[in-house]
């Protein structure tokens, strides 16, 4: 229900606000105003104690993106070509990904989670090898080191950034340390000049999960493109859907030409064929995409850079505008972070600001204002993946027995930060929550604020 029809200019939008008192935190409050894709409410009764939400008749932005008009073109030649398995649309899709991150090659393959596994299997990371990776992550990031037989050694996040803490990774270092797998979660770059700092001072291998960080940067140079190996992932919910799919970039061509023999069977190919006519060269398997995902692909690249500068845009707004409601800390970038890709907008929540209401209730209560959130991962550092792991018959025959003793694992493995990030503190906004409007990003403030000015009654409901 569509409560005003004046469209208001902006000056006189927030003149009425604080005219009504509205909007104290802001400087722009609940008073109503017809949107182009919103209706917003003026009703101080939260709606999850029963009134009415801010925002109603919303559409926010849908994903995947999908334009016929101009999408379809490629994919239809592909699929009534024939030609289905990887060929020249793949390769075509590989030198523009390369290209866009200033990297020197690109292999695509099925999805993010093997271009993890590959990458480490052709480093030669694994059995007996120690690897340092955040708790604060998606599971990939770590089945990656188990599948090679390595052991993830956890290093503790700084929660306004939610990163792994350069801070950190030194103590955890120990002669069996092989390499450190940053990953740039929710799209918000690591600081990547210390990391490699810290690998070149310890010799060690450096991998990046930039599999949510596309087009992100640090100095100008783009995430993905600083360590030994950077990996990325296309799967549907991602802010560069393919449905499933996703790269290795590397400058290292000999690293390259293992990786595409890897995804191939281990067949030949450039550096690996050696003697001709020896067949397969390395043991491999099949990791290739085919031609349509490739297809998909090119389409969506046609629209990432404008996205994410969207994205940028509008998070930086959101940001100015909840970082003044008491209790809401937004995420942090490091200074040389020229550019985040935020596939999610993150931010800190402290309940002691909000009358002790618990983060649940405060999701709930934001939710039913009509703001899509959650609270993120859970403590990947404490899952039964890792005991299954370490009692598994080909750890308990390569590794000694105080090597798998889990407890003493898990105790040196805390990680108190993330605990308090994954259990209290952290809320998510979707990504394509920021391909919304200017407006858009100010009713997610003032549904915040809503929250924060009506704690108390919602703690006690």
């Amino acid at each position: 229900m569509k409560l005003f029809t004046k469209n208001y200019s902006r000056r006189e939008f927030i003149k009425t606000n604080l005219i009504a008192g509205t909007g104290a935190v802001m400087g722009a409050g609940t008073t109503g105003r017809v949107l182009a894709n919103c209706t917003v409410i003026n009703k101080t009764t939260p709606a999850v104690l029963g009134g009415s939400p801010l925002i109603t008749s919303h559409d926010w932005p849908s994903w995947p993106v999908w334009k016929p008009e101009t999408d379809e073109k490629r994919l239809l030649e592909v699929m009534r070509g024939g030609v289905w398995s990887r060929d020249k649309v793949t390769d075509e899709f590989e030198k523009k990904w390369a290209q866009l991150l200033g990297s020197k090659r690109c292999l695509a393959v099925v999805n993010g989670t093997n271009a993890l596994n590959a990458s480490l299997t052709q480093l030669e990371i694994g059995w007996g090898d120690e690897v340092l990776v955040t708790p604060y992550t998606f599971i990939a990031s770590v089945s990656c080191i188990l599948f090679n037989g390595a052991i993830p050694v956890f290093v503790d996040v700084d929660p306004e950034t939610f990163q792994m803490d350069p801070d950190k990774i030194e103590e955890k270092i120990t002669p069996r340390t092989r390499a450190i797998l940053p990953v740039h979660i929710l799209g918000l770059p690591c600081d990547m000049m210390r990391i490699m700092g810290i690998a070149r001072k310890h010799n060690l291998l450096v991998v990046e999960d930039a599999c949510q960080a596309w087009l992100a940067e640090i100095d100008g140079k783009k995430v993905g493109t600083f360590g030994n190996a950077g990996c990325f992932s296309f799967q549907t919910s991602k802010n560069m859907p393919m449905g499933e799919g996703g790269a290795i970039v590397s400058d290292d061509d000999g690293f390259m030409d293992r990786c595409f023999s890897y995804h191939n069977y281990g067949n030949p190919y450039g550096s690996t064929a050696g003697q001709i006519g020896a067949g397969t060269v390395i043991i491999g398997t099949k990791l290739r995409i085919t031609e349509y995902q490739a297809a998909i692909g090119l389409a969506q690249l046609e629209r990432l850079e404008e996205q994410t500068a969207l994205r940028n845009e509008n998070a930086g707004y959101l940001r100015s505008l909840i970082g003044k409601i008491p209790g809401i800390v937004p995420y942090r970038l490091y200074k040389n972070v020229t550019k985040a890709a935020f596939h999610l907008f993150p931010f800190l929540y402290r309940k002691e600001d909000f009358k002790e209401l618990p983060r649940n209730k405060f999701m709930e209560a934001l939710r039913a204002e009509g703001v899509p959130c959650s609270g993120g991962y859970t403590e990947l550092n404490k899952m039964p993946y890792l005991k299954n792991a370490f009692e598994s018959k080909y750890y308990r025959k390569f590794y000694p027995a105080e090597r798998l003793d889990y407890d003493r694992y898990a105790q040196e493995n805390r990680c108190p930060l993330n605990e308090k990030l994954c259990n209290e503190q952290a809320v998510w906004i979707p990504q394509n929550i920021l391909l919304g409007s200017r407006s858009d990003m100010t009713h997610i403030a003032s549904a915040i604020e809503k929250v924060y000015r009506n704690a108390e009654q919602i703690k006690n409901k």
